[in-house]
């Protein structure tokens, strides 16, 4: 099928409205021949005359007539398709899918989503939570828009990332066993462990914190919930090494103490290297690195691959 253009029906529209080719080429700032050849183009595509001359004036004819309202609704579909995309530009309207860890979920992001709430109430908010692994794949085949992420992390060569978070690791005990202000890797070692299941990032990062004191963490349980977590070292069934970020709240019956040496994780912005970022991006992604204790706050895509740990 033979399918004229928007702007041939524009003209066909506007000679229509006005029964005069030369009116409507004024109006839709076209010459006289410019207009009258759309008109014959839009005529030989649908193989028939659409509008007859009578008393001086363009009158649209039977076929005329059942193309008009059509062509109008295809104008006004293509007008609704642009304002659409300029709202989602300004920011007015629009979606952004986000994926983090459950602990970032809960500690971090309701302060940036409450901040571009405020901003932009038309923008659609999406949270997915999951293990970094899998919030970098998703990131890479376009399911998510955004990654909050745990570094180190190899990130593929498609994806930019862009640290804007430390987090340093504490230890998490029964108040009973709470002892000295820092906890040793042997110290720890020594107790029934409560840690977070293996495959995380921020697992890895512990487990390379006892290696490199030449020990194994052999947790009695692992769990892939944080808070879990906080409520069995509450319990006194054992202790923990959680992200300070989890800990901004007192746990009841536990105590926070500090590792010695001490161990942070780093979380990271990542998105695709090709990713067009609209007004709605932008805006979460500058919440999220505005955030206090952001260590790049501001800050553009800069690539960030630190080797795995």
């Amino acid at each position: 099928m033979n399918i004229p253009s928007l702007r041939q029906l524009r003209t066909f529209v506007a000679i229509a409205e006005r029964g005069s080719v030369t009116e409507a080429a004024r109006a839709l700032n076209l010459t006289q021949p410019a207009a009258s050849q759309q008109l014959r183009e839009v005529e030989r595509l649908l193989g028939t005359r659409l509008l007859d001359r009578a008393g001086g004036r363009l009158v649209a004819t039977a076929s005329g007539l059942a193309a008009l309202g059509p062509a109008r609704q295809a104008l006004a579909a293509a007008e609704e398709a642009a304002a659409a995309v300029q709202a989602v530009r300004a920011g007015a309207a629009g979606r952004v899918r986000l994926g983090t860890g459950a602990t970032a979920c809960i500690h971090l992001l309701p302060k940036a989503l409450a901040t571009v709430r405020a901003r932009l109430p038309g923008l659609e908010i999406v949270v997915a939570t999951g293990n970094t692994p899998d919030i970098l794949r998703r990131v890479e085949e376009g399911a998510l828009d955004l990654g909050l992420v745990t570094m180190p992390r190899q990130v593929p060569r498609t994806l930019a990332a862009t640290p804007v978070w430390r987090d340093a690791l504490a230890a998490l005990l029964p108040e009973a066993l709470a002892g000295p202000v820092a906890f040793t890797p042997a110290g720890l070692a020594a107790m029934p462990l409560i840690l977070y299941e293996t495959g995380g990032d921020t697992r890895g990062i512990v487990d390379a914190w006892f290696r490199r004191a030449g020990l194994v963490a052999k947790p009695i349980m692992e769990l892939g919930s944080v808070e879990a977590i906080k409520v069995l070292v509450g319990s006194g069934l054992g202790a923990s090494v959680l992200p300070r970020l989890a800990l901004d709240q007192p746990v009841p019956g536990a105590a926070v103490r500090g590792l010695r040496p001490p161990v942070e994780r780093r979380l990271a912005l990542v998105l695709r290297r090709t990713k067009v970022v609209d007004a709605g991006l932008r805006a979460m992604m500058a919440a999220l690195a505005g955030l206090a204790g952001g260590v790049s706050a501001g800050a553009g895509d800069v690539p960030f691959a630190a080797p795995a740990c």
